[in-house]
């Protein structure tokens, strides 16, 4: 509307100085209306749908504790969870400041503790999500081994208060902190857990080992070691599990979980 009015209002003004100043007139005009009717009228935004209405599953009152020998496949039991955490980030798409469509996107995060088994276990290998195995290195996850002495965990003890939170002694537990669930359909996803607890008096009476190269060059590379063999493809020569940065991380910490001595 306003480019129409300033086209007309232009052409007429200029028109008073001759043929090529109602020309010049017109196009100034044609301009500053454009601008108008971006400023008013240009600006959309777009919003992805949100959580408000979510809920966390509450967990079952009297579920067991499972007891494990070896190495066994777990699911976790919620007992513990947060609201969920909102993360609003705006792009503006458009080649003007001043127009355009804003898209505004919405990430989402849980703070959440499943328990386990009875302790104390020896360590938690991997972490399967609705089937899927997690890379441990890109979430932020606290291990309670269920030790007769273990602490509460610090993020529950803020959420619920210092005299308010449980160590759950006794019992092995894992608390994900800031996950983010975007991937499994904005939900907390259906979680599995390989569970080792020793249970011979042989891994306790190990106190040495000696460590040989075996089949591979940068097996005993404690930094990641790849090779390019094509433009854009990059493979990782020591790393080949999901639970630690190297190999050999993932052995030394088996190692040491498994034979403490």
């Amino acid at each position: 509307m306003a480019t129409i009015l300033l086209q007309a209002a232009g052409s007429a003004i200029g028109g008073m100085l001759g043929p090529l100043g109602g020309i010049l007139g017109r196009a100034a005009g044609a301009l500053a209306g454009n601008a108008i009717d971006q400023a008013i009228f240009g600006q959309n935004t777009i919003t992805t749908p949100g959580l408000e209405g979510a809920r966390i599953a509450s967990p079952d009152e009297g579920s067991p504790i499972a007891r494990i020998y070896g190495t066994m496949r777990v699911a976790g039991n919620l007992f513990w969870a947060t609201r969920f955490e909102e993360d609003i980030t705006t792009e503006r798409q458009g080649g003007k400041a001043s127009s355009g469509t804003s898209v505004e996107t919405r990430n989402y995060y849980a703070n959440f503790a499943l328990g386990l088994c009875e302790g104390e276990i020896n360590q938690i290998k991997r972490i399967w999500a609705d089937g899927k195995e997690i890379d441990l290195s890109q979430i932020d996850v606290r291990i309670y081994k269920g030790s007769a002495d273990q602490l509460p965990d610090p993020l529950i003890e803020a959420k619920q208060g210092v005299d308010n939170t449980p160590a759950y002694r006794g019992l092995a537990y894992i608390v994900f902190d800031h996950f983010p669930f975007d991937a499994y359909g904005n939900r907390i996803p259906i979680l599995h857990f390989e569970v080792t607890k020793v249970i011979s008096e042989l891994e306790s009476k190990i106190e040495a080992v000696t460590m040989i190269p075996g089949a591979t060059e940068h097996g005993l590379s404690n930094v990641q070691i790849s090779e390019t063999p094509n433009s854009g493809e990059q493979n990782l020569l020591n790393r080949h599990i999901s639970f630690a940065t190297s190999d050999l991380e993932a052995s030394l910490d088996e190692l040491q979980s498994l034979c403490p001595n």
